[in-house]
């Protein structure tokens, strides 16, 4: 007479597999939006609030932009891996491709409107040059997040991202 499998063994079978799904995630990027990238009880700077449209007129581009203020920024995805996307703004090319750029939340961002607050612009850099199409590529980006307070030329920005994969974004 063969003994079956005893519930000790069951239960430790079922709470290996049950754990499965589990571990594989852990290895996945965090998906975040630029909500995400705020400290708690801050709104995102709408394109209404940066001068109508979100167009500036002729005459406004001589004048300079004046980067929103920011309250903070948030640190709950520093040392993680993550997933964010976004569009991008070259900052530093190798060739034909971009190394360093800013990623930001809208088109126009920095160039044609004024730049969003320090928290939702994040500086990204890879080792890997990114070949851009032109000026706002819509992009996703992993790697590895930080906090980390940097000023270009063109805006403060709150978060960095080295970047680990960088592909055109597909809704």
């Amino acid at each position: 007479m063969t003994k079956g499998p005893t519930r000790r063994t069951l239960l430790a079978a079922g709470t290996a597999f049950a754990a499965l799904p589990r571990a594989a995630r852990a290895d996945q990027p965090i998906e975040l939006g630029w909500d995400d990238l705020l400290p708690t009880g801050e709104e995102a700077v709408s394109l209404e609030s940066l001068g109508g449209s979100g167009v500036v007129e002729h005459e406004q581009l001589s004048t300079g932009f004046e980067q929103a203020p920011a309250a903070g920024v948030t640190t709950e995805y520093d040392g993680k891996v993550i997933r964010l996307p976004g569009y991008v703004v070259p900052l530093d090319y190798a060739g034909t491709g971009v190394t360093a750029f800013l990623l930001v939340p809208y088109v126009g961002a920095c160039v044609h409107v004024p730049p969003p607050p320090a928290n939702q612009l994040v500086m990204v850099t890879s080792d890997t040059p990114y070949e851009v199409s032109g000026l706002f590529d819509p992009v996703w980006v992993e790697g590895l997040f930080g906090s980390a307070a940097t000023a270009t030329e063109l805006a403060d920005v709150g978060y960095s991202l080295a970047a680990q994969d960088i592909r055109p974004y597909r809704g």
